[in-house]
């Protein structure tokens, strides 16, 4: 999935990201955020994911596991963007800029949350791949990370920051 997909087959309007009758206030709508923060949420569990289920399979300890998950999230959501960006013409050097203005943020946020959850979770880091609590703790993690993440998007968006900077390519 990449940053364009809700933009296939129609001309986009990259106001109509704001609320109705906003004046260039910075108003920015809820679905704008969510969508935001969907495409970060995708990233960042495609690279969590894999990062706790290698650290686990591999009997890695409690720290190394979430370096290496938290470390391959900002890998994967980084790189949903840059794509995304480079497809619309942008050369490396600026699109690895965009990637890094538009979900740096976001992804610190959500990691922040996800990993504390499953730090915090009694059992959690120590259950195995076939333990429903390391997939309980893991996606629970993720889905209140998701709801914390999109209003700090909103925020951004409306001051043309986050997801705002990637509009400006497609």
């Amino acid at each position: 999935m990449d940053h364009t997909a809700h933009h296939e087959g129609s001309t986009h309007d990259h106001h109509a990201h704001r609320s109705p009758g906003g004046k260039g206030d910075g108003e920015v709508t809820w679905r704008a955020a969510a969508q935001a923060t969907l495409h970060c949420l995708i990233g960042c569990a495609i690279g969590e994911i894999l990062g706790m289920v290698i650290g686990t399979a591999l009997l890695w300890g409690n720290v190394q596991t979430m370096v290496l998950a938290i470390t391959l999230a900002f890998v994967f959501g980084y790189s949903f963007t840059l794509f995304a960006v480079r497809r619309a013409g942008l050369d490396f050097k600026t699109a690895v800029k965009v990637a890094l203005a538009a979900d740096t943020l976001s992804i610190a946020v959500m990691e922040l949350v996800d990993n504390g959850i499953i730090a915090l979770v009694p059992g959690a880091m120590d259950a195995h791949l076939s333990d429903a609590l390391f997939w309980a703790a893991l996606l629970g993690g993720l889905a209140v990370a998701f709801l914390v993440t999109t209003p700090v998007n909103r925020w951004m968006i409306g001051r043309g920051k986050g997801h705002a900077v990637v509009h400006a390519y497609h």
